[in-house]
């Protein structure tokens, strides 16, 4: 199975404190004396406390990771799933978004063990798969031809990934996690099972629990960088990373294109 997942301002308070003066005092002919004041010290605002940091919430996750999403012109991908310790799906390789475009390496057993890679230029599907292309080779596909081939790799694109979670029940923040020298904030999300799959235009299979929970870390900038579920001997794990960084994907050329 593949799965896509009001900042609350605190205000702050400044206490001043109040201040008082002595009346001066007049003696006979000497000049009168001021009574000494605190009045400079008492102006003095109370110590400021920062404000707490605010996380993301039910309301607001999906739309901060969508609009930070739609500011990136590229990023790449790797994408894990294992059943019970056996690799079933590994897809790695990098994704723009204007233009539309995706290059993939794949394998594991959910393609017999063999490897493969796609690659994705507009709506056109150009697929290469030992034992069904010769060598360096690839078969084109579009339209319904397509159809199988793209939703796996909509397992891979962030934007199908983060469909799914508008389905989101419960969004729990869960601290932070340090990957590389980067600290990431980490949410727990919820998520309805049904919801989920029916965004992605997908059936609930038999068996399947009614919801699902996902670990998700994000930057700073409510960027994903790590989207996880873990449950009854299935791991799904997709990690994205090298935002903006210069990528260019073309179409294979024709001496590299057969038929089936």
């Amino acid at each position: 199975m593949k799965f896509r997942v009001a900042v609350a301002a605190v205000p702050l308070v400044l206490g001043l404190a109040a201040c008082g003066s002595g009346n001066p005092q007049a003696t006979g002919y000497r000049p009168s004396v001021p009574v000494e004041s605190n009045t400079a010290a008492s102006l003095k605002p109370a110590p400021v406390k920062p404000a707490p940091v605010a996380h993301l919430n039910r309301a607001n996750l999906v739309p901060a990771m969508n609009a930070a999403l739609t500011k990136q012109k590229s990023w790449r991908i790797a994408l894990d799933m294992t059943v019970n310790g056996t690799t079933l799906l590994t897809m790695s390789g990098i994704q723009t978004a204007k233009p539309l475009a995706m290059s993939m390496d794949f394998s594991g057993a959910a393609i017999g063990n063999k490897s493969g890679k796609i690659i994705l230029v507009g709506k056109t599907l150009y697929t290469s798969i030992p034992g069904m292309t010769p060598a360096g080779k690839y078969v084109k596909a579009t339209g319904a031809n397509a159809a199988e081939l793209r939703s796996m790799l909509d397992g891979g694109d962030p934007s199908k990934l983060f469909a799914s979670l508008s389905s989101v029940a419960s969004v729990q923040f869960a601290g932070t996690k340090t990957v590389g020298a980067e600290k990431l904030d980490r949410y727990t999300v919820t998520v309805d099972t049904a919801k989920a799959l029916k965004a992605m235009n997908q059936q609930v299979p038999s068996g399947a629990p009614k919801t699902i929970a996902y670990e998700i870390l994000l930057d700073s900038g409510h960027r994903v960088r790590e989207l996880r579920y873990e449950a009854s001997g299935l791991s799904f794990r997709t990690s994205i990373s090298e935002y903006n960084k210069p990528v260019h994907i073309t179409a294979p050329p024709a001496s590299k294109i057969v038929s089936r």
